[in-house]
């Protein structure tokens, strides 16, 4: 086994590498970005190289400055997670070269199968059936174009390069096609430094199967057994699960079969994902991910195989340490990917600073890269944390990891927590009915429709606002506030004459007004017209019991500068809090002016000062998080100001260009 290794990654992956390495005894360091400084990888890790700039390209991509940090500190291997150069042929030939062992695949095996081509002529090549259309990938457009009108529609381009879904889109109608392939084209050359795609023909409602591999580079491969990655949106998965439900074992047998000859075919070394594509009692090969997978845990639960330790022990020399005869699967597992995204606003991908964090302490799984005062960039994949729930059945799993998610609070900006309790519950999740595009075509049921706070909310978080601009009489911050001022009983039952504070939430705003501080701790709290009775009653960490009348519940309250977070059973909400004297209710729109969503980087921009331009059409693109922005008009016009070009990176709201309904003179 190694003494130490280097891990070159980032996030929760390089948290979860260091862990098996700590309980081996192998000695870890890592590199982060000056973006990553303060990251929880860099502290779990404990040595870290800073190797370069906030981008990728300028840090996690830099071949040379991870070699470099290597031998630095003193790594014989290198581990390179998933993403980044774990897929990078040249980066392990070079890490070999300076005298020290990628831990993944040979770089010869990498080439054969980190590109969706070439790893398609080997599965042909093994008598493995592939999905009908291109084998080999390429960057013009005019012949994607023709290969997509012989194929004929459905169609999906397909990235050659990388995986994650990037680069990928499904064609369906001829409209707009040459702006879809020179998206696609810009997204994989962006993520994965190759705009090469392929085509191939549209298998829909099928579901995705991949099996999981490991080789020893000499002939001898066997299989983890199969997970299920059915529900997946943009063709990033959601929810895995390990093993398949519903899936008759004679067609289970075929494909883990057909996924281990592949890997024999090509001497294997290291771990691997060959995934397929199921419609009905027929199978396709889809590509083989020549790496450790995001949702390789699922496995690890149902095999108590640990996928990093096999790994570290095929890297080091020693080889499989089990046959396939030792290889059984017990219970069920279901992972959810939580993601810094807004469901609610087309997924929209979300940054900023992470006041509190709080996961489940026990019975769930958590992968996790970030803590309480994390930042989340927009430089990075939008992934925060795994749950990984285990369970002796399927709807015991699916319910544990529904609860896990109630009871996970990441306060300071959106992410899909909700989304992903809602497609747990659907019936098509509990029957295992569903298909890769399930949620597209149930999106309009998963997306919340706008609601406004109910009052009870308001009150509560109301009452934490009042308590904490008191000043505590006793050194326990909580228990001192007793009856110590705020009796502002000259109006109705007892409430202030005037607001207090204005509220405001998801675009809506109430007038608060307060009666005094009983001596049991209840306070009436007016909101707008309504007057609500509520008591908090703290419990540990930033939970308190929350009584309104009749209604007792447990809540999550978090308070950083004027935003309140409050998370009940329903989900968390965000609440700013504004002293009435200083309250401004004011609202504007310029919908001539073209803002940035979120900060990223500039890729393209289509107009120029004086063009004309419709509304609905793309102005600019930009990349934030590795997913490709588009900036459109919202009305017919004229572009009279363009203020970027593409490199440049911009600020979120920033305003990039300016139409207006008259032509410039």
């Amino acid at each position: 086994m190694f003494r130490k290794i280097l891990i070159a990654n980032r996030g929760e992956i390089a948290c979860r590498i260091a862990r098996t390495c700590q309980r081996l005894g192998v000695a870890v360091s890592g590199v982060h970005s000056v973006a990553d400084r303060s990251a929880l990888h860099v502290r779990t890790i404990g040595e870290s190289v800073e190797i370069g700039g906030a981008a990728a390209s300028e840090s996690y991509l830099r071949m040379d400055a991870v070699i470099e940090a290597a031998k630095a500190t003193g790594a014989e291997a290198i581990h390179p997670g998933f993403g980044f150069l774990a897929e990078n042929a040249a980066f392990a030939r070079a890490a070999e070269a300076a005298g020290m062992v990628f831990i993944g695949p040979a770089p010869e095996t990498i080439e054969r199968l980190g590109d969706k081509a070439s790893a398609k002529q080997e599965a042909i090549a093994a008598g493995v059936p592939t999905v009908p259309g291109s084998q080999v990938p390429s960057e013009d457009a005019a012949e994607i174009e023709r290969i997509v009108r012989r194929l004929k529609l459905p169609v999906m381009l397909k990235a050659a390069a990388g995986g994650g879904g990037k680069g990928m889109r499904a064609i369906s109608s001829f409209d707009g096609l040459r702006d879809e392939i020179e998206s696609a084209k810009r997204e994989a050359r962006n993520a994965f430094g190759h705009g090469g795609l392929i085509v191939e023909k549209l298998v829909e409602r099928g579901r995705h199967i991949e099996v999981q591999i490991a080789g020893d580079g000499k002939g001898h491969v066997v299989h983890l057994f199969e997970r299920e990655c059915s529900l997946q949106r943009r063709h990033q998965k959601l929810i895995e699960e390990a093993p398949a439900a519903n899936l008759p074992d004679v067609l289970r047998d075929r494909i883990l079969a057909d996924a281990v000859r592949i890997g024999e075919r090509l001497h294997y070394r290291g771990v691997g994902t060959v995934e397929f594509i199921v419609s009905g009692s027929d199978y396709y090969f889809l590509e083989v991910n020549p790496r450790l997978q995001v949702e390789h845990p699922v496995t690890e639960m149902i095999t108590g195989i640990d996928i990093v330790e096999t790994m570290l022990r095929i890297a080091s020399g020693e080889g499989l340490r089990f046959t396939q005869g030792e290889v059984s699967t017990s219970g069920h597992a279901v992972e959810a990917r939580i993601c810094a995204e807004d469901p609610d606003n087309n997924f929209m991908p979300s940054t900023g600073h992470l006041p509190y964090v709080s996961f489940p302490a026990a019975d769930i799984r958590v992968e996790t890269g970030i803590e309480s005062g994390s930042e989340v960039t927009p430089y990075y994949d939008s992934m925060l944390a795994k749950l990984i729930a285990y369970a002796d059945t399927r709807d015991e799993a699916l319910d544990k990891l529904s609860r896990a998610l109630d009871e996970t609070s990441i306060f300071g900006i959106v992410t899909n927590q909700d989304f992903l309790k809602r497609l747990i519950a659907l019936p098509a999740t509990r029957k295992a009915t569903f298909h890769t595009r399930l949620i597209d075509e149930q999106l309009s049921g998963l997306v919340e429709k706008p609601v406004s706070v109910d009052a009870g909310v308001l009150a509560f978080g109301a009452y934490y606002w009042m308590m904490r601009q008191r000043q505590p009489a006793s050194p326990d911050p909580w228990r001192s506030r007793q009856i110590t001022g705020w009796r502002m009983d000259a109006g109705d039952a007892g409430l202030s004459p005037i607001p207090i504070l204005h509220l405001e939430s998801a675009g809506a705003s109430a007038e608060i007004r307060f009666g005094p501080l009983k001596s049991d701790g209840s306070m009436l709290i007016g909101v707008n017209d309504e007057q609500v009775p509520v008591k908090l009653v703290a419990l540990q960490d930033q939970n308190f019991t929350a009584i309104a009348g009749s209604r007792i519940e447990t809540v999550r309250i978090h308070q950083d500068d004027q935003t309140i977070f409050l998370h009940d059973r329903r989900r968390a909400h965000t609440l700013t809090a504004i002293p009435y004297l200083t309250y401004i209710s004011a609202t504007a729109e310029v919908s001539g002016e073209l803002r940035a969503p979120m900060t990223g980087l500039i890729s393209k921009v289509n107009v120029a000062v004086g063009d004309p331009i419709k509304a609905g059409e793309v102005a600019v693109a930009m990349e934030s998080m590795k997913m490709e922005l588009r900036i459109a008009s919202e009305m017919d016009g004229f572009v009279t100001a363009v203020y970027f070009q593409p490199g440049d990176t911009v600020e979120r709201n920033v305003v990039v260009a300016i139409v207006e309904p008259e032509r410039p003179s």
